[in-house]
């Protein structure tokens, strides 16, 4: 092959414009366009109909952190926060109710997360469940529902 056939036209400066150096037509634009909102049309869907699902997993791992904060609180002071002491107890030494003897300096948590509908998580100790309960109220932020808007708590996660 020749240098010359691979000449498409000249320029008007008369120099040679070769193929390798043409830009892009309309129409393979357009079928690269067409091709992306194809891909983006199956996909997008599928992505975005997990974000419930998402938030109800991280709901379930914050709760599962604040569980783990419960345990090395109790193993220090031998109870559970109270509920008027509430999950700030696991942050700031509490200074009502049993007051902790062997409360760690620096708490048990670097800060108390909300859950990710931006509401903060519920605690009760006791509880009719056990020694105590955190509840998140999911997305409605109300208590009940079914679905997405079902409370994530501790003692319900395994079902989910």
């Amino acid at each position: 092959m020749n240098r010359n056939s691979k000449v498409a036209t000249m320029r008007a400066t008369g120099q040679p414009i070769l193929l390798r150096e043409r830009g892009f037509t309309f129409i393979e634009i357009m079928v690269v366009v067409a091709i992306l909102a194809i891909l983006a049309a199956l996909v997008v869907p599928r992505i975005m109909g997990r974000t419930d699902d998402a938030k109800r997993t991280a709901a379930k791992v914050q709760i599962r952190n604040i569980e783990g904060a419960l345990q090395l609180y109790k193993l220090d002071n031998g109870v559970y926060p109270s509920t008027e002491q509430g999950l700030k107890a696991l942050i700031e030494k509490p200074s009502v109710g049993v007051v902790p003897k062997k409360w760690k300096i620096g708490g048990y948590l670097p800060n108390l997360p909300e859950d990710p509908w931006g509401n903060s998580y519920k605690y009760l100790s006791p509880s009719k469940r056990g020694d105590y309960e955190i509840t998140s109220l999911g997305t409605d932020g109300e208590v009940g529902g079914e679905g997405v808007n079902a409370d994530i708590t501790n003692w319900n996660m395994e079902k989910d």
